[in-house]
């Protein structure tokens, strides 16, 4: 079992850049960083969007909860621990 500290990206990159592509209208990385911004005073930029999209960056569990609402999905979707975007 690898550490958690020597684990490459994250699991959530790509169920970000389907979430933004699955929103009326889509959203650009850098809409949705601000809408992240406003929404929740998180601060996210467009490169960190991007970053986290590539498996290049983790993602600490209030972000992940800031960008599942942003979304209108469950973390548990973010994760992919189920197939079912919604909310509960």
């Amino acid at each position: 079992m690898k550490s958690m500290f020597t684990m490459k990206g994250n699991i959530c990159g790509d169920r970000v850049r389907l979430g933004r592509a699955m929103l009326k209208p889509p959203l650009t990385q850098e809409e949705f960083a601000k809408k992240i911004q406003l929404t929740s005073g998180l601060e996210i930029t467009k490169i960190i969007i991007s970053r986290i999209e590539k498996g290049e960056r983790h993602v600490i569990d209030q972000e992940l909860r800031m960008i599942a609402k942003a979304l209108n999905v469950s973390m548990d979707w973010l994760v992919g621990d189920t197939d079912i975007p919604d909310r509960v």
